[in-house]
Protein backbone atom coordinates (compact mmCIF):
# COMPACT_ATOMS: atom_id res chain seq x y z
CA UNK A 1 0.00 0.00 0.00
CA UNK A 2 1.13 3.49 -1.08
CA UNK A 3 0.72 5.97 1.47
CA UNK A 4 -0.55 9.58 0.91
CA UNK A 5 2.33 11.57 2.27
CA UNK A 6 0.10 14.47 3.23
CA UNK A 7 -3.60 13.13 3.54
CA UNK A 8 -5.76 15.82 2.86
CA UNK A 9 -8.68 14.38 5.47
CA UNK A 10 -9.24 11.55 7.48
CA UNK A 11 -11.98 9.46 7.62
CA UNK A 12 -13.01 7.49 10.77
CA UNK A 13 -15.89 4.34 11.04
CA UNK A 14 -17.57 4.84 14.39
CA UNK A 15 -18.91 1.75 15.94
CA UNK A 16 -15.98 -1.13 16.79
CA UNK A 17 -13.59 1.91 15.58
CA UNK A 18 -13.87 4.70 18.02
CA UNK A 19 -16.45 3.58 19.99
CA UNK A 20 -16.61 -0.09 21.62
CA UNK A 21 -20.85 -0.09 20.59
CA UNK A 22 -20.40 -3.01 18.84
CA UNK A 23 -19.91 -4.80 22.14
CA UNK A 24 -22.75 -3.21 24.13
CA UNK A 25 -25.05 -4.13 21.07
CA UNK A 26 -24.38 -7.98 21.43
CA UNK A 27 -24.62 -7.47 24.75
CA UNK A 28 -27.87 -6.39 24.09
CA UNK A 29 -28.77 -8.66 21.73
CA UNK A 30 -27.70 -12.23 23.53
CA UNK A 31 -29.98 -10.81 26.60
CA UNK A 32 -33.06 -10.53 24.65
CA UNK A 33 -32.25 -13.65 22.31
CA UNK A 34 -32.10 -15.87 25.38
CA UNK A 35 -34.94 -14.31 26.69
CA UNK A 36 -36.93 -15.97 23.86
CA UNK A 37 -35.11 -19.48 24.27
CA UNK A 38 -32.41 -18.51 21.53
CA UNK A 39 -29.22 -20.67 21.87
CA UNK A 40 -26.15 -17.78 22.72
CA UNK A 41 -23.90 -19.30 20.12
CA UNK A 42 -26.54 -19.11 17.44
CA UNK A 43 -27.24 -15.65 18.55
CA UNK A 44 -23.56 -14.72 18.81
CA UNK A 45 -23.29 -16.28 15.01
CA UNK A 46 -25.83 -14.32 13.18
CA UNK A 47 -25.08 -10.61 15.27
CA UNK A 48 -21.08 -11.35 13.94
CA UNK A 49 -22.76 -11.37 10.34
CA UNK A 50 -23.96 -8.40 11.43
CA UNK A 51 -20.96 -6.20 11.96
CA UNK A 52 -20.86 -3.31 9.47
CA UNK A 53 -24.30 -3.39 7.95
CA UNK A 54 -27.01 -0.60 8.06
CA UNK A 55 -29.95 -0.58 10.19
CA UNK A 56 -32.34 -1.14 7.47
CA UNK A 57 -30.22 -4.22 6.22
CA UNK A 58 -30.26 -5.25 10.01
CA UNK A 59 -33.75 -5.27 10.41
CA UNK A 60 -34.54 -7.20 7.21
CA UNK A 61 -32.53 -10.03 8.26
CA UNK A 62 -34.04 -10.82 11.68
CA UNK A 63 -37.02 -12.43 9.36
CA UNK A 64 -35.33 -15.36 8.68
CA UNK A 65 -33.33 -15.44 12.04
CA UNK A 66 -36.25 -15.09 14.87
CA UNK A 67 -38.59 -17.86 15.47
CA UNK A 68 -42.08 -17.45 13.12
CA UNK A 69 -43.86 -16.52 16.39
CA UNK A 70 -41.70 -13.53 17.43
CA UNK A 71 -42.80 -10.34 15.75
CA UNK A 72 -39.49 -8.51 14.15
CA UNK A 73 -39.93 -5.29 14.90
CA UNK A 74 -41.43 -5.32 17.98
CA UNK A 75 -37.97 -7.49 18.89
CA UNK A 76 -36.01 -4.68 16.96
CA UNK A 77 -37.30 -1.89 19.29
CA UNK A 78 -36.79 -3.61 22.33
CA UNK A 79 -33.29 -4.50 21.29
CA UNK A 80 -32.87 -0.92 19.91
CA UNK A 81 -34.19 0.64 23.59
CA UNK A 82 -32.03 -1.77 25.43
CA UNK A 83 -28.95 -0.88 23.43
CA UNK A 84 -29.92 3.15 23.97
CA UNK A 85 -30.47 2.96 27.67
CA UNK A 86 -27.45 0.51 27.77
CA UNK A 87 -25.49 4.55 25.55
CA UNK A 88 -26.46 6.36 28.80
CA UNK A 89 -24.19 4.68 31.00
CA UNK A 90 -21.50 5.89 29.47
CA UNK A 91 -19.81 4.43 25.90
CA UNK A 92 -16.15 2.94 25.82
CA UNK A 93 -13.77 5.12 23.79
CA UNK A 94 -11.42 2.52 21.56
CA UNK A 95 -7.88 2.40 22.65
CA UNK A 96 -5.81 5.33 21.10
CA UNK A 97 -8.79 6.84 19.19
CA UNK A 98 -8.76 9.93 21.22
CA UNK A 99 -4.89 10.61 20.73
CA UNK A 100 -4.81 10.02 17.35
CA UNK A 101 -7.30 12.39 16.66
CA UNK A 102 -5.95 14.85 18.83
CA UNK A 103 -2.41 14.59 16.90
CA UNK A 104 -4.76 15.05 13.47
CA UNK A 105 -6.27 17.86 15.06
CA UNK A 106 -2.99 19.55 15.72
CA UNK A 107 -1.91 19.33 12.18
CA UNK A 108 -4.80 21.26 10.74
CA UNK A 109 -6.01 18.82 8.91
CA UNK A 110 -10.05 17.66 8.28
CA UNK A 111 -11.28 14.62 9.85
CA UNK A 112 -14.91 13.41 9.31
CA UNK A 113 -16.63 9.90 10.54
CA UNK A 114 -18.44 7.71 7.81
CA UNK A 115 -21.06 5.47 9.45
CA UNK A 116 -23.52 2.86 8.96
CA UNK A 117 -25.49 3.88 12.10
CA UNK A 118 -28.28 6.64 11.31
CA UNK A 119 -27.33 10.45 11.74
CA UNK A 120 -29.93 11.21 15.40
CA UNK A 121 -27.74 8.13 17.02
CA UNK A 122 -24.81 8.80 15.68
CA UNK A 123 -23.93 12.47 17.00
CA UNK A 124 -25.57 11.08 20.26
CA UNK A 125 -23.06 8.55 20.83
CA UNK A 126 -20.13 10.90 19.65
CA UNK A 127 -21.44 13.84 21.36
CA UNK A 128 -21.84 11.04 24.51
CA UNK A 129 -18.33 10.10 24.17
CA UNK A 130 -17.11 13.17 23.97
CA UNK A 131 -15.52 12.87 20.26
CA UNK A 132 -17.82 14.71 18.17
CA UNK A 133 -15.97 18.59 18.34
CA UNK A 134 -13.26 16.43 16.68
CA UNK A 135 -15.47 15.98 13.16
CA UNK A 136 -15.99 18.18 10.44
CA UNK A 137 -18.25 16.60 9.44
CA UNK A 138 -20.55 13.11 9.91
CA UNK A 139 -21.62 11.04 6.76
CA UNK A 140 -24.64 8.88 8.08
CA UNK A 141 -26.22 5.84 7.22
CA UNK A 142 -29.48 7.36 6.62
CA UNK A 143 -28.41 10.19 4.52
CA UNK A 144 -26.69 8.35 1.64
CA UNK A 145 -27.88 7.08 -1.37
CA UNK A 146 -26.10 3.30 -0.82
CA UNK A 147 -24.86 1.73 2.27
CA UNK A 148 -21.19 -0.02 2.85
CA UNK A 149 -20.16 -1.81 1.14
CA UNK A 150 -21.15 0.81 -1.32
CA UNK A 151 -18.05 3.30 -1.77
CA UNK A 152 -20.91 6.13 -1.60
CA UNK A 153 -20.74 6.72 2.04
CA UNK A 154 -17.01 7.64 1.49
CA UNK A 155 -17.03 9.54 -1.42
CA UNK A 156 -19.85 11.96 -0.09
CA UNK A 157 -17.56 11.96 2.70
CA UNK A 158 -14.67 13.18 1.15
CA UNK A 159 -16.79 16.08 -1.12
CA UNK A 160 -18.57 17.52 2.15
CA UNK A 161 -14.93 17.83 2.87
CA UNK A 162 -13.83 19.40 -0.51
CA UNK A 163 -11.45 16.95 -1.30
CA UNK A 164 -11.07 13.95 -3.42
CA UNK A 165 -11.36 10.58 -1.51
CA UNK A 166 -8.36 9.24 -2.84
CA UNK A 167 -6.09 11.99 -1.23
CA UNK A 168 -7.85 10.34 1.91
CA UNK A 169 -6.97 8.08 5.02
CA UNK A 170 -9.91 5.73 6.17
CA UNK A 171 -9.98 3.61 8.96
CA UNK A 172 -12.00 1.03 9.50
CA UNK A 173 -12.93 -2.27 11.58
CA UNK A 174 -15.50 -4.19 9.22
CA UNK A 175 -15.08 -6.19 6.20
CA UNK A 176 -17.62 -4.31 4.45
CA UNK A 177 -16.74 -0.80 5.74
CA UNK A 178 -13.14 -1.68 4.29
CA UNK A 179 -14.23 -2.60 1.30
CA UNK A 180 -16.40 0.93 0.76
CA UNK A 181 -12.97 2.41 1.67
CA UNK A 182 -10.67 1.05 -0.79
CA UNK A 183 -13.85 0.83 -3.17
CA UNK A 184 -13.66 4.89 -2.87
CA UNK A 185 -9.82 4.98 -3.31
CA UNK A 186 -8.97 5.65 -0.06
CA UNK A 187 -5.50 4.74 1.84
CA UNK A 188 -7.26 2.66 4.41
CA UNK A 189 -6.05 0.52 7.69
CA UNK A 190 -8.34 -2.06 8.94
CA UNK A 191 -8.33 -2.78 12.96
CA UNK A 192 -10.60 -5.79 13.61
CA UNK A 193 -12.65 -5.64 16.03
CA UNK A 194 -15.81 -8.46 16.43
CA UNK A 195 -15.79 -11.01 13.72
CA UNK A 196 -16.39 -14.98 13.32
CA UNK A 197 -13.18 -16.55 14.28
CA UNK A 198 -13.21 -18.59 10.98
CA UNK A 199 -13.39 -15.84 8.62
CA UNK A 200 -10.33 -14.93 6.76
CA UNK A 201 -10.04 -11.24 6.41
CA UNK A 202 -10.25 -9.44 2.61
CA UNK A 203 -7.22 -9.02 0.99
CA UNK A 204 -7.98 -5.51 -0.56
CA UNK A 205 -4.67 -4.10 -0.35
CA UNK A 206 -5.15 -2.22 3.19
CA UNK A 207 -3.19 -2.24 5.92
CA UNK A 208 -4.05 -4.47 8.77
CA UNK A 209 -3.20 -3.20 12.13
CA UNK A 210 -4.16 -3.82 15.94
CA UNK A 211 -4.97 -0.94 16.97
CA UNK A 212 -5.62 3.02 16.28
CA UNK A 213 -2.29 3.72 17.65
CA UNK A 214 -0.22 1.31 15.35
CA UNK A 215 -2.01 2.92 12.78
CA UNK A 216 -0.75 6.66 14.30
CA UNK A 217 2.76 5.11 14.26
CA UNK A 218 2.62 4.12 10.62
CA UNK A 219 1.49 7.46 9.54
CA UNK A 220 4.18 9.34 11.16
CA UNK A 221 1.58 11.08 13.98
CA UNK A 222 3.22 8.87 16.90
CA UNK A 223 6.67 8.47 17.96
CA UNK A 224 7.88 5.13 16.33
CA UNK A 225 9.21 4.72 20.21
CA UNK A 226 5.66 4.07 21.30
CA UNK A 227 5.71 0.52 20.05
CA UNK A 228 8.21 -0.82 22.42
CA UNK A 229 6.68 1.94 25.88
CA UNK A 230 3.26 1.25 25.23
CA UNK A 231 3.10 -1.79 23.51
CA UNK A 232 1.05 -0.49 20.40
Amino acid sequence: MTYVQRPKAFLFDMDGLLLDTERMFLDAFLEITAEIGIPEPSAKSFFLDLVGTSSKVTTARLDAFLPTDIDRDAFDHEWRNRHAKNVENGIPVKPYAVQLLTAIQAKGVPIAVVTSTNAAPAHHHLDHAGLLSFFETICAGDEVPANKPDPAPYLIAAKCLGVEATSCVAFEDSDLGTTAAVRAGCKTFQIPDLRPVDKSLPDLGQVVVQNLGQAGVKLGLFDPALTSSEQL
